[in-house]
C-alpha cells in the first residue's frame, strides 16, 4: 500500500538512524550500548577510539556511497525510463573502478590523493556517456542490457590487462580485493575525499528531478513544457559520474543498490522522480548501511566483502524484472 511521501521518509530516516547506531556497535570487538554512551561521554579512551578511527568513518561512508547509488539509479532509470537501469547494469560502475584502477596503476594516486576519486569520476563519466550514446532515440530493455554488457566486458577487460601488467604480485592482489567493494579499514580521509564529490552529485541529482517529472509525460510533452531533453541528459549524467564515480574509487565496486532501492521505495511512495530521488537517496543509504552491518555478521574467513553480498542480494532480483520485462512469469 502506498504511503505518503513525508510518512515514508520518516520511516526511513529513523531506521537509518537506528542502523547507524547498530553499525558503531557491531563488528569484530561487539561494543555493548552502555559502553557507547560512556565513550562518547569521555569515557572509555580505547572504546572512544575504536569509535573514531574505525566504525565512525565506515558507516558515513555507508551513508554517503549509498545514498549516491540509489539517487543515481532512481535518476537513470527515470531518464532512460527503463526499470533496468543502474549504475552497475548499465556499465558505470565498472567504468568508474576502472578510472579508479588506473589511477592506482599509474602511481598518480601516491602522488595527489585527490587522482583516486577523479579517477572513479572520469571513468565513470566516461561510461554513462557512452551508454547514453548507445541507448538514444530508444527506451529498449534489450539495447540497454546490450550496451551495458557491452561497455561492462570493455572496462573489465581494461581492468584486467592492467592487472596483468602489475609490476609485482602484491599489487595485483591488492587491486583484485579492492575490486569486490568494502567499506573495512576505510578512515575519515577515504569519506572526506568522496563525500564532497557525492553531495555535489546529488544536487545536481535533485535539481533536475523537476524536469524527470515532466520528462516522465514523454519527450514531445517535456519539450512542450520547456525542457532542454539534451542538458537533461547532460545534468543527469554529470550528477550520476559525480555521485558513483567517488564511492567506486574509495570503496570498490559496490553493485546492484541503484536498482533494488528504486523499486522499492517506488511501491511505497510512487514514481514521482521529484519525490522518489530524495527518498532513493535515504532508501541507498540504509541498505548499504544494511548490508555492511551484514558482512560483519556472517561468518567467513575474515570478513565477507560489501559487493559480494550486494550482488548476491541483487542479481536474483535483476533477473527477476529482466523476465517481468519480457512478460515472462517465473
Amino acid at each position: 500500500m502506498r504511503q505518503g511521501p513525508v510518512f515514508v521518509a520518516c520511516v526511513q530516516a529513523a531506521l537509518l538512524g537506528l542502523a547507524f547506531c547498530a553499525s558503531l556497535l557491531v563488528g569484530a570487538a561487539d561494543i555493548p550500548l552502555p559502553a557507547l554512551l560512556d565513550a562518547l561521554r569521555g569515557g572509555d579512551a580505547d572504546v572512544l577510539l575504536i569509535l573514531r578511527e574505525i566504525r565512525a568513518p565506515r558507516a558515513l561512508l555507508a551513508l554517503v556511497i549509498g545514498a549516491g547509488l540509489g539517487m543515481s539509479g532512481a535518476a537513470l532509470q527515470a531518464l532512460l525510463r527503463n526499470p533496468l537501469a543502474e549504475p552497475g547494469v548499465v556499465g558505470v560502475s565498472a567504468t568508474g573502478a576502472l578510472g579508479a584502477v588506473l589511477a592506482f596503476y599509474s602511481g598518480a594516486s601516491a602522488r595527489l590523493a585527490l587522482a583516486l576519486p577523479l579517477g572513479g569520476l572520469l571513468g565513470a563519466l566516461a561510461g554513462t556517456l557512452v551508454i547514453l550514446r548507445l541507448t538514444r532515440g530508444t527506451g529498449a530493455s534489450l539495447a540497454l542490457i546490450l550496451a551495458g554488457v557491452a561497455l561492462t566486458t570493455l572496462a573489465s577487460a581494461g581492468t584486467s590487462l592492467v592487472l596483468s601488467l602489475a609490476p609485482n604480485p602484491y599489487a595485483a592482489y591488492e587491486i583484485i580485493f579492492w575490486l569486490m567493494g568494502s567499506l573495512a579499514d576505510r578512515s575519515f580521509t577515504h569519506f572526506a575525499l568522496a563525500a564532497p564529490f557525492i553531495a555535489l552529485g546529488l544536487l545536481v541529482l535533485a535539481r533536475a528531478a523537476r524536469d524527470l517529472d515532466a520528462l516522465a509525460l514523454g519527450e514531445d510533452t517535456a519539450r512542450s513544457l520547456g525542457v532542454d531533453i539534451a542538458r537533461l541528459k547532460l545534468r543527469v549524467v554529470v550528477g550520476t559520474a559525480l555521485a558513483v564515480g567517488p564511492g567506486v574509487a574509495v570503496a570498490g565496486f559496490i553493485g546492484f543498490v541503484g536498482l533494488l532501492v528504486p523499486h522499492a521505495v517506488r511501491a511505497f511512495a510512487g514514481a514521482r522522480p521529484s519525490l522518489l530521488l530524495p527518498q532513493c537517496a535515504l532508501g541507498g543509504a540504509l541498505v548499504t548501511l544494511l548490508a555492511d552491518i551484514g558482512c560483519r555478521l556472517v561468518p567467513a574467513n575474515g570478513e565477507l566483502k560489501l559487493g559480494i553480498l550486494t550482488a548476491l542480494l541483487g542479481a536474483p532480483f535483476f533477473l527477476y524484472l529482466l523476465t517481468r520485462e519480457r512478460g515472462i512469469r517465473a
